[in-house]
């Protein structure tokens, strides 16, 4: 039997030593914690065209393709699911983040890259540690 897995994008967006994290809040996976803007590939979009969307739909900012890069894949199991991961980067520039969705999002907050808060979502905290050693694919949540 062959497997398919839901894709979903995440973006690392960076203020030198910082990145942006945002509280989620309202949709009954791990509300109250931190993540990373991130939403998942929709029927007709390439990895790039969903993480522009979700950017511009949760944090209300236009990047360009040109302005993100593809940093970590990730195939990982957490709460009963099994997802493939793709993690990007990009520098904040002149970008105000604001949040775009109240009712999914409580709080946008800067954090030191090297000193991420403790109540960071596991499966986006590994990927963020392994970006920064320079891994550009790993796995998360497997026996």
């Amino acid at each position: 039997m062959r497997s398919t897995y839901p894709a979903a994008v995440y973006l690392c967006l960076r203020d030198g030593d910082d990145i942006l994290l945002l509280r989620r809040a309202g949709t009954g996976y791990r509300d109250g914690e931190l993540a990373v803007p991130a939403g998942h590939i929709e029927v007709g979009e390439s990895a790039t065209q969903a993480l522009l969307r979700e950017t511009r739909e949760e944090i209300l900012v236009e990047l360009a393709p040109d302005d993100v890069r593809m940093a970590l894949v990730q195939h990982g199991r957490a709460d009963g699911e099994t997802y493939i991961d793709f993690f990007f980067t990009a520098e904040r520039g002149d970008a105000r983040p604001a949040i775009g969705e109240p009712d999914k999002c409580s709080e946008l907050l800067w954090a030191r890259v090297d000193r991420l808060p403790d109540d960071v979502v596991p499966a986006v905290r590994h990927a963020i540690e392994a970006i920064g050693r320079g891994e550009t694919y790993t796995e998360f949540g497997w026996q």
